[in-house]
């Protein structure tokens, strides 16, 4: 559960959410507005923590983290992929790539992992250029680099195809499914589009902070 108190209001932004996800597996999250979507993906990605209630995440009780602790096992066992990139300007896609293992503190063969995970989405050409000099598709190959670089527990994406032309976010698509099919990486896609969740294993549809149906693709 995630309840957030607002003067005399209570709000129930997850009300006894139970949900168990295999490794390697891709799935969706899907619902409304306000149906809780963005609550449990911020307590999935280790930004939050639950009011009540467990979650293990690679084994590890992250609901019992502190604020240090929370933010060590978010750089290490997650990836985020967002629709709106989350690129620093002005560094070079392989900088981009870097900065989890600079935050990280890792520095033995950091160019050479960053080098790795651009070759991995197509992108091995183009480790210096800017986000400015890259198409939006680029963009988020480069993103989606930057969040397997760390090679995390699960990968979530919000949107990974929002801000992106049909044929663009299909390529994305295709990368994301190839990722989770031959690294076996955990992904979490968060999405308002019936076409993308489809592409998955397992749709879970939220309202009003319940699971209340879940769907699995042929």
């Amino acid at each position: 559960k995630k309840i957030y108190k607002m003067g005399e209001i209570e709000v129930r932004a997850l009300d006894g959410v139970d949900i168990n996800i295999e490794r390697g597996s891709i799935i969706s999250i899907m619902g409304p507005s306000g149906s809780g979507k963005s609550t449990l993906m911020n307590l999935l990605g280790c930004l939050d923590r639950p009011t009540e209630g467990e979650y293990i995440l690679n084994g590890v009780n992250v609901s019992k983290m502190n604020d240090d602790q929370l933010a060590i096992a978010r750089n290490q066992l997650v990836g985020f992929v967002f629709q709106s990139f989350n690129l620093l300007s002005r560094q070079s896609a392989l900088a981009n790539v870097e900065l989890p293992l600079r935050y990280g503190g890792i520095s033995r063969n950091r160019k050479e992992k960053a080098i790795e995970a651009l070759q991995s989405v197509g992108l091995g050409d183009r480790i210096n250029h800017k986000p400015s000099e890259l198409s939006g598709g680029q963009q988020q190959r480069v993103a989606i680099a930057r969040a397997l670089v760390t090679n995390p527990a699960i990968i979530m994406a919000d949107e990974p195809t929002g801000n992106l032309d049909s044929k663009s976010g299909k390529e994305i698509m295709d990368l994301i499914i190839s990722l989770n099919q031959t690294r076996k990486t955990t992904i979490i896609i968060v999405t308002h589009d019936p076409g993308i969740a489809a592409q998955t294993q397992r749709i879970v549809y939220l309202s009003d902070g319940k699971i209340v149906s879940e769907e699995f693709p042929a």
